[in-house]
């Protein structure tokens, strides 16, 4: 995989005639509609994975806000469990940098990424994955429709994948309907209240909202904390569930005798190795919030009301390089239950998995008649 072909590939897609999205969302480009269908294909193939046990809906369910509700972070090959939660996809079309780290700069590039990787699908080279892709009778056709020839490149791969991903347009909220469509009913006094809390507070700051459009999202990576929360929590005692009316409180010390050790995450620094970027993480949009449990980079709070109450409460002032700007909030339960309804009018009114037809190819079988299937 080079720069230079995901630059053309870039160049060809911007090409592409511009046209409306859901109300709230700029305009975006349509995809071939040949190339979507492909990449749909193969994002429930599970043959895709090393030992044909994998596929990208198995930890971006499209039931589940293509996310995975029932999980902290992904399961990944043979059952290990990988250090991070699956971020939705929807809306990912207007993601700048992909992965929570920003290690890559457009969906093509981070397509191919999960499909090499060890504890992911694992292929060893896309040279085996092209070879295995080649000898699967019914895609010839889909390759074909798309690009004009049967034969598996990764580029093609790529760009068939970015394409379905870029169909994933979730907005029409009721908060868009009260914003941008002059609906003046769609919200209700409680989530009025909240909207003015959300600005008035400086959530603005890190989760933008335009004049025309609102992809709460600045781009940016920071540290709020989380991520030194997760490791002094790990240092705690645990209290287990052993069977049906019995625990047993443990250790951190013999759970890790028991298990695998958690593995460190110092988020963009890895990438950049500048110190700023220390345990920083992109980010994320907050439509369909209330459908994308678990919340933050490593899945570790499991509701709405969790994250709200460690924003009100100032994140972890115990690390040193938590953003300035994340601080205590003098808000009251009122304020905070109308913060909470805010967020939750920002869920689209048709999603792709339940809408599939609206803004994407059907999300809930695959496009062809052995191409894996979703996970329920």
């Amino acid at each position: 995989m080079t720069r230079r072909w995901i630059a053309a590939i870039a160049f060809s897609f911007a090409a592409v005639h511009a046209a409306a999205a859901p109300l709230g969302l700029p305009a975006i480009a349509t995809p071939p509609t040949a190339q979507v269908e492909l990449g749909r294909a193969l994002f429930f193939e599970r043959r895709m994975s090393v030992n044909g046990t994998l596929s990208c809906a198995m930890c971006h369910v499209p039931e589940q806000g293509f996310t995975a509700n029932e999980v902290r972070t992904s399961v990944g090959m043979e059952g290990v469990s990988l250090r991070r939660s699956a971020p939705t996809l929807l809306n990912v079309a207007f993601v700048r940098h992909l992965f929570v780290d920003g290690r890559a700069a457009s969906l093509e590039e981070q397509a191919l990424m999960p499909l090499l990787h060890p504890d992911e699908m694992a292929n060893p080279s896309l040279d085996v994955l092209l070879r295995r892709v080649a000898g699967w009778p019914e895609y010839r056709p889909l390759f074909r429709r798309a690009f004009g020839t049967a034969r598996p490149t990764a580029q093609r791969i790529a760009r068939a994948l970015a394409a379905y991903e870029r169909t994933l347009l979730a907005a029409d909220s009721r908060f868009d309907r009260w914003r941008y469509g002059g609906q003046t009913d769609a919200l209700t006094a409680q989530e009025q209240r909240g909207f003015d809390l959300f600005v008035n507070q400086g959530c603005t700051a890190c989760h933008p909202i335009g004049t025309r459009h609102a992809l709460f999202t600045d781009h940016e990576f920071h540290n709020v904390g989380v991520q030194a929360r997760s490791e002094a929590d790990r240092e705690r005692d645990v209290r287990v569930k052993l069977a049906p009316g019995l625990s047993a409180v443990l250790t951190p010390a013999e759970l890790r005798r028991v298990g695998v050790a958690d593995v460190s995450d110092l988020g963009r620094h890895e990438i950049t190795r500048r110190r700023e970027d220390l345990r920083a993480f992109r980010t994320p949009s907050l439509r369909n919030v209330a459908l994308t449990a678990p919340y933050m980079h490593d899945g570790s709070f499991d509701t709405l009301e969790q994250v709200v109450d460690y924003y009100i409460a100032g994140g972890t002032p115990a690390d040193p390089a938590q953003d300035p700007r994340i601080r205590p909030l003098a808000i009251g339960r009122e304020d905070r239950d109308a913060l909470i309804a805010f967020l939750k009018s920002l869920t689209a009114a048709r999603v792709p998995e339940l809408e599939g037809a609206s803004w994407s190819a059907p999300a809930s079988a695959p496009a062809t008649p052995r191409a894996g299937g979703s996970v329920r």
